[in-house]
């Protein structure tokens, strides 16, 4: 999959796609649906997808807590296996957010970038203001030569899946619910880095992986899938992780530590993915060191037993 960053710059093969255009955080069963409707629509053009970067939430409220279900890495990851062949991950600045609905259309997608097939869903909103809709999408795409799809809401158990319902469900949680409309687990990508090592001391090393940025699920341990990514150890592995933080030790800021079992080997600097799939407890302090391990030894035998059911 190529990266395209820049609508004024796009090379001639990467032109004449057809494109779900959307934020795509989670890339959840709806955005799926969005996709390959953009691929039925045209299937003998390039499939691909329009995002941006930051997300414009994050643009327009830069103080607002984190709330992102993946990175750009991990959703470009996702997309990939996804099919998708051409990442429009446009840059969101003040220049694109001040464009005119009929502008983004003539600009962006007419002119900068080609389109043949745009698919959106039915609740798509553009431009300056979030003043166009789906029915001037259409309207223009008439008059500047390139089609349009409107893509249904995807329902579930009578409610709507959206990113919105999937970090309730992680705030709640509910990993498995969250997992249902996703259509995948929900994972936390990052690079290895430092941490104090307290694991290591208890007997029970740790990956220490930043939740910066990111929606913070519920606070707590869970049995874990570990994507080791790249580096000598890559593969799957079993695992459970504390995500918080860790009040035992005062730490305040939130990351995820997965414990990878029956593993030996030095992680520091791997890319890692941690999928959520079973909520075991909350966090807690222990009155002492003791007990937390008696704890941490009964909570991986749980994830264990939970892990081998997959």
């Amino acid at each position: 999959m190529r990266i395209i960053r820049d609508y004024r710059y796009v090379a001639p093969e990467d032109r004449g796609a057809t494109v779900a255009i959307g934020n795509f955080d989670g890339v959840h069963l709806g955005h799926r649906s969005v996709i390959e409707l953009a691929q039925k629509a045209r299937p003998d053009a390039p499939l691909g997808v329009m995002t941006f970067e930051p997300h414009p939430r994050s643009y327009f409220a830069p103080g607002a807590p984190p709330f992102r279900l993946m990175n750009a890495a991990a959703r470009a990851h996702r997309l990939t296996k996804l099919g998708v062949e051409r990442l429009y991950e446009l840059n969101f600045n003040a220049a694109l957010a001040g464009l005119t609905p009929e502008a983004f259309a003539r600009d962006i997608i007419a002119n900068g970038l080609g389109l043949v097939n745009v698919v959106v869903g039915a609740d798509f909103r553009f431009g300056k203001d979030r003043a166009g809709g789906a029915e001037d999408l259409i309207r223009f795409g008439e008059e500047l030569g390139f089609g349009v799809t409107i893509a249904p809401l995807l329902e579930q158990s009578d409610n709507v899946v959206s990113s919105t319902a999937i970090r309730t469900a992680l705030t709640e949680g509910r990993p498995r619910d969250a997992a249902a409309m996703l259509g995948h687990w929900h994972r936390i990508e990052g690079t290895v880095v430092s941490g104090e090592q307290r694991g290591r001391e208890l007997g029970y090393p740790t990956a220490n992986i930043s939740l910066e940025g990111l929606h913070q699920p519920a606070f707590g341990v869970y049995a874990v899938l570990v994507d080791v990514l790249d580096g000598p150890h890559m593969g799957q592995y079993h695992g459970a992780a504390s995500l918080g933080i860790h009040p035992m030790f005062g730490i305040d800021v939130p990351n995820v530590e997965p414990h990878i079992f029956d593993f030996s080997g030095d992680l520091y600097g791997a890319h890692v993915s941690v999928a959520l799939v079973e909520y075991l407890r909350p966090e807690q302090a222990f009155d002492g060191l003791d007990p937390l391990i008696q704890q941490i030894e009964a909570d991986c035998t749980r994830a264990r037993t939970i892990l081998a059911s997959l």
